[in-house]
């Protein structure tokens, strides 16, 4: 089966960066209970950068596709008004398979 994912790069500006984690903490949470995944990594060279990686099973189960709870619903307009996502933020990527096949891999 493949996986899809989301790969979000935010910007969050100082003000809101508490509270951005702590929602992107609470919508992981929600998102495991529907097999969804949420990680979320801080950059090392730039301040106030994240990037979000989201992966589900199927496009359909994704959260940038998936129909959501109203409380993810509310987690997600919430970040949107306290963080910026790239232009790109919601592209879907496609899981490669096979990739664990390869010796070597």
């Amino acid at each position: 089966m493949k996986h899809v994912l989301t790969i979000s790069r935010v910007t969050v500006t100082p003000e809101h960066e508490a509270e951005y984690v702590r929602t992107v903490h609470q919508l992981s949470q929600t998102a495991a209970t529907r097999a969804q995944h949420l990680w979320l990594f801080r950059s090392t060279v730039q301040p106030h950068s994240y990037i979000e990686f989201s992966e589900s099973r199927s496009e359909l189960a994704h959260r940038a596709r998936a129909s959501r709870t109203d409380v993810e619903e509310r987690l997600e307009r919430r970040l949107r008004e306290i963080a910026t996502y790239a232009p790109d933020a919601w592209d879907l990527w496609e899981e490669v398979p096979g990739l664990h096949d390869v010796p070597g891999a």
